[in-house]
Formats: structure tokens, C-alpha cells, sequence
């Protein structure tokens, strides 16, 4: 089971799929929780459970369950984005994420330009 089929039982479908010990240890309280925060009749809900962070994970899904109102919720989910400047500097260097976007600032554009036609592997869709 992933964390989806644990928000359609709580949106939309109601039934309960947590029947065994396996599924109670497969449900993900925080991606349950990011998943419902995304609209505005489920994030406080969502909140009252970040509050009480030790309540084992069938009382959870339990209290959410029986609250929230029946809906079909769809949402996509937010991923994180790399400026183009970054992934330049992190081929050209061997950085990482994180000190890539620290060096980031110090890069002029025209450094970046020269990094670019360095890094260039030909091809008729390159700049």
C-alpha cells in the first residue's frame, strides 16, 4: 500500500483498508498530513493531528477517517525545482545541491556562459 491509498480511503472512499498489522506499519502519518494540507476544508484537520505527534498510526487514520467530509480530493504535489544556473554549476564543479546553490551568488553570468560552451556536448537542441 502508498500513502494515496490511504488518502482515498479518507477523502473519498471510507472503507477501511487498514485491516492487518503490515498496512498499519506501511501508513505514513506525515505524507497523509501533506496530502491533506493541500485544501482548505482538510488542513486544520490535518493540523490537529501534527499537534498530538504520539498517537500511534490506526488512531490516526482513524481520526481522520470520521472527520474529514466525503470528497474527491486531487492535487499535484509539489516538487522541488533547480535553477539552470545551479545544475551548470554542479556538473561543471562536482557539487553538490547544497554547495552548488551556496556558490551560486559568487558566479558571474558570463562565467556561466563559459561553464555552458565547456560543458557543451554538440547536438542540434544545444545552446
Amino acid at each position: 500500500m502508498n500513502p494515496f491509498d490511504y488518502l482515498n480511503s479518507i477523502n473519498h472512499k471510507k472503507d477501511d483498508i487498514m485491516v492487518d498489522d503490515e498496512a498499519e506499519k506501511g501508513y505514513s502519518q506525515f505524507m497523509v498530513g501533506r496530502g491533506l494540507s493541500f485544501f482548505n476544508d482538510t488542513v486544520l484537520l490535518a493540523n490537529e493531528m501534527n499537534i498530538t505527534p504520539g498517537v500511534d498510526n490506526r488512531m490516526h487514520y482513524d481520526f481522520l477517517r470520521h472527520s474529514v467530509r466525503q470528497k474527491k480530493r486531487f492535487s499535484k504535489w509539489m516538487k522541488k525545482t533547480t535553477p539552470a544556473k545551479v545544475e551548470v554549476i554542479k556538473e561543471y564543479y562536482g557539487y553538490s545541491d547544497a554547495k552548488a546553490q551556496a556558490v551560486e551568488d559568487l558566479i558571474s553570468d558570463d562565467d556561466i556562459k563559459h561553464m555552458k560552451s565547456v560543458l557543451s556536448k554538440g547536438g542540434k537542441n544545444n545552446k
